[in-house]
């Protein structure tokens, strides 16, 4: 038990690190990790991507909260766009949820290591679309935000990956664009460990010691000791980092764990 607190505390860590420098959720890091660990300890192969995927679902609500007060201090939310957002999320979470619970660890694994692929060649290429500068209507923004909903409740992620060039394509400036995608996490992160919770209890009586549904406690408590303040630490370097190197070594080791996730 020691051991393994000692495992997530340096998880939560590396987690934090990476959402400091380079403002990433960390959900791309903690799902795959966690994937290892419980593997390796034991946890039964039919959990243990639902485990993985809702445990990281928790901590983003934790460490969303901190990333939307440092963004709405300096104005860069955009509300509005947040509430045009919502309906879609809400509803892309709860049917994504529902569909996660319905699918094995394999083809969870392997959906979430082509995903690893997608995330780094989205880093290193900056693949981020061009401003159309329209006004799209409410029906478009409810589209985004349904299916940033369903990807991020079968993944486990705050759904930055999809909002952040979405909000881009729309005309929205890039630092508000990735504001608005933080204040956007904590809704998805929520809804989403309250249906993991709940599916795991209703799939199974009784999931694992230490589990409430499909989120593992030690890993939660040890993950978001650590992530929560290195996050902050790391921030304060970001400007000063550099950049391009920390992103290539940082795809390099997403396109790997992409890799061991799908080969398995």
């Amino acid at each position: 038990m020691v051991d393994g607190l000692l495992i997530y505390l340096m998880l939560g860590a590396i987690a934090g690190a990476t959402a400091g420098l380079l403002g990433l959720g960390g959900g791309v890091i903690i799902v795959p990790a966690l994937y290892m660990l419980f593997s390796a300890q034991g946890m039964p192969s039919e959990l243990v991507m639902h485990m993985a995927i809702g445990t990281s679902l928790a901590t983003i609500i934790f460490t969303s909260l901190s990333s939307i007060s440092a963004h709405h201090q300096q104005g860069g939310v955009e509300w509005p766009l947040v509430r045009q957002l919502l309906p879609g999320i809400l509803l892309g979470v709860v049917v994504g949820s529902l569909i996660a619970d319905q699918l094995d660890s394999r083809t969870l694994r392997l959906f979430f290591g082509f995903f690893e692929l997608f995330v780094a060649a989205q880093i290193l290429f900056s693949l981020i679309p061009k401003s159309q500068r329209t006004v799209h209507s409410r029906w478009t923004y409810s589209a985004a935000g349904s299916v940033t909903g369903v990807i991020s409740a079968l993944l486990g992620i705050g759904g930055g990956s999809f909002i952040v060039p979405f909000l881009s394509w729309c005309g929205v400036n890039m630092r508000h664009a990735i504001a608005t995608s933080a204040a956007c996490a904590f809704p998805i992160a929520l809804l989403g460990t309250v249906s993991f919770i709940w599916l795991g209890q209703a799939s199974h009586q009784q999931v694992m010691p230490w589990a409430v549904g499909y989120i593992y406690l030690p890993a939660l408590g040890g993950i978001l000791l650590t992530s929560l303040l290195v996050a902050r630490l790391s921030a304060n370097y970001a400007h000063s980092a550099p950049q391009l190197l920390l992103k290539r070594i940082f795809s390099g080791v997403l396109v790997l764990v992409g890799l061991k996730m799908i080969l398995g």
